[in-house]
């Protein structure tokens, strides 16, 4: 026992003087974070509710470092009674899959007490989040941003004087284990629309700053009773200047739309990649998806401006997240002269694809290969399994996780672990996406899709029917350890004959997140370039608790140094079991 203590000592120690040297590994440096997760009480809407927190504050701890750091986070779990993971929303993990926070697939969840060392590098610059992966935990408030400057003496390929972040969520008053429940439930208990959108981690519930617009503006006043946990962020900026706005949406279910008043906004970056630059009055944004926009402070310099968002894809129940551009001198108390702007109509679909179809890849970035070596069709459906229970699954299976790390089970040969029964590649020609399905019936399963090393993989989402007649959900589609491209989106039902000649092989943008309309498809391609094992799932968060995901896995036999604590639970946990001394790997 003593030589276990004098051990954690030395640990402690060791891990100040890094923070202390600022250590370099590389050409980047390496960055030293430690994080405590916990629930805390908080007021993200003036409504004092429990949230997940890390190191007492929400959203977490906003990242900021350079492409090439070295980030290693010591994540100490002090939830009383769950585990933890947290995912790095859009780093590829190159050569760390363990690290890339999805609990049952690359790693087990840090039990209460546990604390879990996350070491991987930055590779290239971008905009980008992390959120819980475990349970529905990103829907208890477990988010910040990271963003990733570019590497020192590098240059972005676009001018700006100043720059400002913004992170989109959306809050409900009920608990996330309520909610977990109700979907588990027979008949299902659906969460319904969020009570607040939040920016920054702060909006108004059941009031509005705004409320000088509203003709019922006596029934909309309110004061800020959560004081500076929930008074708006307000961006300030000065006349005459360019800012770059970087924007993430780590929502459990909104799709939004954000405008600023009176000001164009220039689209620069998507989800970590440049695109050919375009201008747009308001702008459509996914959960998972993260973009930056340029805008020029070029309006009336005695006003302020409205940033607003609200919800897209579903018919809305939640007013309006807003908060101020804010024109220096001017007092951030001088609310603006026009009203909001009016969010497009929620089922507004041409709209929203206008937008999307308008996100093509900057000159000279990488193009996707002319073929592919494989092409799996993935129908995204809603249905029933046993005793009534509402599902949603994937070519009619819907995901369950195993209770041992693929990434432990596939490298050490664990036949047992998850179901070795190929998942299907594709559904019936005779499906009708346009319907209800004709058997409601699906079956629940965790196979996983196989792929060959450095071979390229054609996806095709398929959108259809859910089970109610003439509805069909926005699904955005998240792939973890790589980017795709995005080549093409199209109406009803993917036929190759007809739709192979639409697809863009010329500049079709990477991404890591792409959204399906409904009653449609989005054709992807990626390299399996990654080794390890990699989710891929609605982002919507009810929707993969309900089973809305896949695992692919390449290469693993390639994959080293996986950190033992990663491994300790399931079928691998008697291999793996370590002391608290050694489990920093």
């Amino acid at each position: 026992m003593v030589k276990v203590e004098m051990n954690n000592i030395m640990m402690s120690v060791l891990f100040t003087i890094l923070c202390m040297l600022g250590s370099v590994e590389g050409a980047g440096r390496v960055r030293h974070l430690k994080w405590d997760v916990e629930y805390i009480f908080w007021s993200p809407d003036c409504q004092e509710n429990v949230v997940m927190g890390i190191n007492g504050q929400f959203p977490g701890p906003t990242i900021r470092a350079k492409a090439g750091d070295t980030l290693v986070v010591e994540l100490t779990n002090k939830l009383h009674t769950e585990g933890v993971v947290i995912h790095w929303h859009g780093i590829r993990q190159f050569g760390t899959p363990w690290a890339d926070g999805t609990a049952s697939i690359s790693q087990c969840a840090i039990n209460p007490g546990e604390t879990f060392y996350y070491r991987f590098k930055l590779d290239k610059a971008g905009t980008y989040f992390y959120h819980g992966h475990y349970g529905m935990q990103r829907s208890a408030g477990l988010y910040g941003s990271l963003i990733v400057e570019v590497a020192e003496g590098e240059k972005e390929p676009f001018h700006y004087d100043g720059e400002m972040n913004l992170l989109l969520s959306d809050w409900w008053h009920e608990s996330v284990h309520h909610q977990e429940v109700g979907l588990s439930s027979n008949p299902m208990r659906w969460i319904g629309e969020p009570q607040s959108l939040l920016m920054n981690g702060r909006g108004q519930y059941n009031c509005s700053i705004a409320a000088v617009h509203y003709s019922n503006s006596s029934s909309m006043k309110c004061s800020l009773r959560g004081g500076e946990q929930c008074a708006p962020k307000i961006f300030n900026v000065l006349p005459n200047k360019i800012y770059r706005l970087r924007i993430a949406s780590s929502t459990a279910l909104a799709s939004l739309n954000l405008a600023i008043g009176n000001h164009k906004m220039v689209v620069v970056e998507a989800d970590g990649n440049y695109v050919e630059p375009f201008a747009v009055d308001d702008m459509d944004i996914y959960s998972g998806e993260s973009y930056s926009v340029l805008i020029t402070t070029n309006q009336d310099p005695s006003n302020n401006y409205w940033v607003s968002v609200g919800v897209r894809g579903r018919e809305p129940n939640t007013p309006q997240g807003l908060t101020l551009l804010n024109y220096k001198p001017n007092s951030p108390s001088k609310l603006p002269a026009s009203s909001p702007p009016v969010t497009p109509r929620w089922n507004d679909t041409a709209h929203s694809k206008s937008f999307t179809t308008k996100i093509l890849a900057l000159m000279g970035s990488p193009k996707p290969p002319k073929t592919f070596h494989r092409r799996i069709t993935l129908l995204n459906t809603q249905n029933k399994i046993s005793g009534g229970y509402t599902k949603w699954a994937i070519n009619n299976v819907s995901l369950t996780l195993p209770p041992t790390p693929y990434l432990g089970s596939i490298k050490y040969g664990l036949r047992n672990a998850f179901s070795h029964v190929n998942p299907p590649e594709n559904f019936p020609e005779d499906y009708d996406v346009m319907k209800p399905p004709v058997n409601p019936n699906t079956t629940t399963g965790n196979g996983v899709y196989m792929l060959g090393m450095n071979t390229t993989v054609d996806v095709i989402l398929q959108n259809a029917n859910a089970l109610s007649g003439n509805v069909s959900e926005i699904h955005p589609w998240h792939l973890h350890g790589h980017d795709f491209w995005v080549l093409g989106y199209g109406e009803g039902k993917f036929d190759p004959q007809r739709d192979e000649s639409k697809l863009n092989l010329r500049n079709p943008p990477l991404r890591n997140t792409a959204v399906i309309f409904p009653y449609g498809w989005t054709a992807l391609r990626f390299v399996a370039d990654n080794p390890g094992v990699w989710a891929f799932h609605c982002h919507i968060e009810p929707h993969l608790h309900m089973g809305m995901g896949v695992v692919f896995a390449e290469g693993v036999q390639h994959v080293n140094n996986i950190p033992n604590q990663a491994l300790a639970c399931g079928l691998t946990g008697n291999m793996f079991k370590t002391t608290p001394a050694n489990r920093t790997n």
